[in-house]
């Protein structure tokens, strides 16, 4: 996948399939776990700390799976997917700006929920502003970010952490405990 700005869902896709280079290097979740419906601007500098920020989107339409599910007669998303949508971003930033390997989630620092997605709402805006960037010994991100919802912010995470992996087999060799 080349460089850019902005992706658009179909682009987002195929790294879901293939990764950003096409050999499986940052590879997005497939739907329905990809929470992403398309990067409106992604760059390298700029953003609260001048290293990085994400602009995103994802499109509600009242048949998204978890709204089934999540609880049954008083549909919301649950929160634990926005926050894994901004983890999917901070992965996707690593590998955009040239990092190889498989994302892991590795924490966050502070979560806060001040809202909800109800299946009215029309779309979520995710902004993420990269702090620090670690290349050695491997691709690393910390940002802190916020998902908004009709103009209101309603979550806010600090201390976001994503890293690649390489050498991550799966399934691993017998006998052997997979770990980072």
């Amino acid at each position: 996948m080349e460089q850019k700005s902005n992706y658009s869902k179909d682009e987002l896709l195929i790294v879901a399939d293939e990764g950003f280079d096409g050999a499986g290097s940052g590879k997005l979740p497939t739907p329905p776990m990809l929470m992403v419906d398309r990067i409106l601007q992604i760059y390298e500098d700029g953003g609260a700390f001048n290293k990085g920020f994400i602009l995103a989107e994802l499109d509600i339409v009242s048949d998204l799976w978890f709204f089934d599910c999540h609880f049954k007669d008083d549909p919301v998303m649950p929160g634990c997917l926005g926050l894994d949508a901004l983890w999917q971003l901070s992965g996707f930033f690593l590998t955009w700006i040239g990092g190889e390997g498989k994302g892991r989630a590795l924490g966050c620092g502070e979560v806060k929920f001040k809202g909800q997605i109800r299946p009215h709402h029309e779309k979520i805006i995710y902004k993420i502003d990269i702090r620090r960037v670690i290349q050695k010994p491997i691709y690393m991100v910390l940002a802190n970010a916020s998902v908004e919802v009709e103009d209101r912010t309603i979550y806010v995470a600090k201390n976001l952490q994503v890293g690649l992996f390489t050498g991550l087999i799966y399934p691993p060799p017998e006998g052997e405990v997979e770990a980072f």
